[in-house]
């Protein structure tokens, strides 16, 4: 396939996906979602196999990197809490710098990966800066903020236990919201990004305007605790950046696993619209992890940026991204299992398994929970030093 030919389709899915609108609610992405996940897997198969996505021009390079999760229209909530970036009151308050940072540094410990080359992942600062061109593009420009002064720490953590913590979590728990603890957010917010945050809300979503509601001393203490309690350490040290010659196939000469995927149930379909066949393509981590404590022979797939599989990754498992899919073409057809997986905890490696479908790989399934549920249970992983346990979910885990 041609460099033009990859455009071509780029700019045709744009177009596919700049139609209609979405709401904040996750639920209402899922038809969205459906429409749209072929596509995206071909996007993301020749974008990876055939062209340097750093090359990529802004709203095709958003559409392959960003839309899974933040949605084809930015209005957030495709996967695993991401937020809208097009919110007018998010991009009033994101300067340039704080995007750039976003980008290529990430949200550590949550889905939000680090894409800037110097963290491991796949953007130059070119790249970078196209990506903040076409996010400051979809509303209005940064506005000057007012500094915070002062604040209690004390009244911030009473105020937050009260307001904040049911949708935001805390360093413990991870909420249904953006997490406010994360040391990413923290390390590229300024305190009058957060007041604003506070006082102005995000209009057509949970989150409510404060203003009238919390006195501007309470404002600043709830800056003043989030401060404290998630404080910005040194980044970690990554480990080794994957050479592309990991071998692909655990415990070569162990019998298959007897795994027993699960699948969702058929969303409410439209009247006329064809019949919906659940598909059984979720395994969960005990299944997994059973599977290699007993040497069954199976090939573990991150579907991650690089930048993640080098913070930490489950054991014995390649990095193949979604965006960069070429090195599927070297896996047996002999029907070896294939598990993949992300911290979405579905939606990345859910390309990686429509791809994978796509060519014939009957034996591949997503891992259930996701990578993060498997490090909090303890399971087998490969991590840089200082890499912590991730926050606690509210949902519970599904599967045996």
């Amino acid at each position: 396939m041609t460099r033009n030919a990859i455009f071509a389709g780029l700019a045709a899915l744009a177009a596919a996906c700049n139609s209609g609108g979405a709401s904040p609610s996750p639920a209402a992405h899922a038809p969205a979602k459906a429409r749209d996940a072929e596509a995206r897997t071909a996007v993301a198969r020749d974008a990876g196999i055939d062209a340097d996505l750093g090359h990529l021009a802004a709203r095709p390079l958003y559409t392959t990197l960003c839309a899974p999760c933040h949605g084809a229209d930015g209005k957030g909530y495709a996967a695993d809490h991401a937020p809208s970036l097009v919110n007018p009151t998010f991009l009033e308050s994101a300067s340039d710098e704080f995007l750039r940072q976003s980008i290529a540094g990430g949200r550590p410990g949550t889905s939000m990966a680090a894409y800037g080359r110097a963290r491991g992942g796949p953007l130059d600062d070119a790249a970078v800066a196209r990506l903040v061109g076409y996010l400051r593009e979809q509303g209005p420009p940064p506005r000057p903020l007012p500094d915070v002064a002062g604040g209690d720490a004390a009244t911030g953590a009473a105020v937050y236990a009260q307001r904040c913590v049911r949708c935001h979590g805390d360093a413990r728990t991870r909420g249904e919201a953006m997490s406010l603890v994360n040391p990413g957010l923290l390390a590229s917010a300024s305190d009058g990004f957060l007041r604003h945050a506070i006082v102005r809300g995000r209009p057509g979503t949970p989150m409510e305007a404060f203003a009238g509601v919390l006195s501007d001393a309470e404002i600043a203490g709830v800056i003043r605790y989030l401060r404290t309690v998630g404080a910005v350490g040194a980044p970690v040290e990554l480990l080794a950046e994957p050479t592309g010659k990991e071998p692909l196939v655990l415990n070569h000469a162990g019998k298959p696993p007897q795994f027993t995927p699960r699948a969702d149930p058929c969303p409410p379909a439209a009247p006329g619209a064809p019949r919906c066949t659940p598909d059984p393509r979720f395994v969960s981590v005990a299944q997994v992890a059973a599977a290699l404590a007993d040497h069954r022979r199976l090939i573990i797939i991150d579907a991650r940026p690089a930048s993640e599989w080098r913070r930490v990754h489950i054991a014995g498992a390649v990095s193949i991204p979604y965006h960069e899919l070429a090195r599927l073409a070297e896996l047996p057809r002999d029907g070896t299992w294939v598990i993949t997986y992300c911290a979405c905890p579905h939606h990345l490696s859910g390309i990686v398994v429509d791809e994978l479908r796509k060519r014939g790989y009957a034996h591949s399934a997503v891992l259930d929970e996701g990578i993060n549920e498997w490090q909090r249970r303890g399971l087998p992983i490969t991590a840089a030093a200082g890499v912590p346990r991730p926050p606690d979910e509210p949902r519970p885990p599904r599967g045996p």
